[in-house]
């Protein structure tokens, strides 16, 4: 999976917007998303109606470290962790949510999907920024994935708060793909939700 570079401006500038509200295009583990503060519900509400999602639409969230994650659920079974740890492609997991997430993402359910991001300036923007963000593909609902920038259509972007200034090099350089969505029952044993 290829990563995107972004100078430390940017990374800087990225993580500013996020403080303040603001909706960021980023590119992620897995392809380029929009991103907010996960504990801010209007920045939430915002990129629903970018992506013109229903209002009641779920999104991942991304966090940096494993302390990090367990903020966010009731429990891992060891199982999950070590998976977690070790698989090299980038795996969010519905867990069972604890009192701390924002209970704007849950829409009365009582889970929400997180992925722990470690490599790449994802990774270092989560870390750097302190908890978790919103990670949703840059696409219109219903359209296809941007594989890179260049494939993100312009009408959306216009509707991003912010973007990072990326250079030529980069905006063509091929990502990966959506991340593997796994479950978990109480034995630890994994449901494959999307592969």
């Amino acid at each position: 999976m290829s990563q995107v570079y972004l100078d430390e401006a940017e990374v800087v500038k990225t993580i500013d917007a996020l403080r303040k509200g603001r909706t960021a295009l980023i590119p992620s583990d897995t392809i380029w998303g929009i991103s907010c503060d996960a504990h801010n519900s209007a920045a939430v509400d915002q990129i629903r109606n970018i992506k013109g999602s229903a209002p009641d639409k779920s999104f991942i969230i991304l966090v940096s470290n494993l302390q990090m994650l367990k903020e966010y659920i009731i429990n891992v079974h060891p199982r999950v962790e070590t998976l977690l740890s070790f698989y090299d492609k980038p795996t969010s997991c519905i867990y069972e949510a604890s009192e701390y997430a924002p209970k704007h993402l849950l829409e009365n359910q009582k889970t929400i999907g997180i992925r722990w991001v470690r490599d790449g300036v994802i990774a270092d923007i989560v870390e750097r920024f302190g908890k978790a963000i919103v990670s949703t593909s840059a696409n219109f609902t219903g359209d296809p994935f941007p594989s890179s920038y260049n494939d993100i259509p312009k009408r959306l972007l216009d509707k991003i708060d912010f973007l990072p200034e990326i250079i030529e090099s980069e905006k063509g350089k091929k990502m990966g793909t959506p991340s593997v969505i796994i479950s978990f029952d109480k034995d630890g044993e994994l449901i494959f939700l999307r592969s």
